[in-house]
């Protein structure tokens, strides 16, 4: 926590360092790890079927959609590994904060799906669920890494009710 008197670079390795801790953290890891499991089993099964039935154009756009969603996923589960590193002790928070592992492929893992009505409604219900937690971790890296912080000393009430806004996804 932030006493008040931190330059902005040690409150922010705080900030990551409480969000390594928090049980926001093990849900949205937990969260994202299951649902990558779950994608790789449905895309090497029951996708993979369904993928076969399709028309010509729709088993070209499931190609590209499935290639969106495991990008996206693993984009995901890239940025949560680092904080996971930061949690164990074996990355410290101001080396998390390098460009290179902040939440990439934006353009690719935030365009939608043209075909939805020709796709298996396995595949769109991941993609749906896929893109809600990109965008929930997308959030978390901005306010984490990416956002100035512009004061040198933060308010500790106004840290307090972003944590609780980010906990409760408000």
């Amino acid at each position: 926590m932030s006493d008040g008197n931190l330059p902005a670079a040690a409150w922010r390795a705080d900030v990551i360092q409480d969000f390594a801790r928090s049980e926001l953290f093990d849900r949205t890891f937990q969260e994202g790890m299951d649902l990558v499991e779950e994608t790789a089993g449905y895309l090497d099964g029951s996708g993979r079927q369904e993928s076969k039935q399709l028309s010509r154009n729709a088993a070209l756009a499931y190609a590209g959609e499935s290639m969106r969603l495991t990008t996206r996923l693993m984009q995901v589960a890239s940025w949560l590994l680092v904080q996971r590193a930061v949690r164990e002790g074996d990355m410290p928070p101001e080396g998390a904060c390098d460009e290179r592992y902040r939440l990439g492929a934006e353009d690719v893992c935030r365009a939608g799906h043209d075909s939805a009505e020709d796709l298996p409604s396995g595949l769109l219900l991941l993609l749906d669920r896929s893109e809600r937690l990109y965008e929930r971790v997308r959030h978390l890296d901005r306010r984490m890494y990416i956002e100035d912080t512009d004061v040198e000393t933060p308010n500790p009430v106004q840290s307090q009710f972003d944590r609780l806004r980010t906990a409760f996804g408000g």
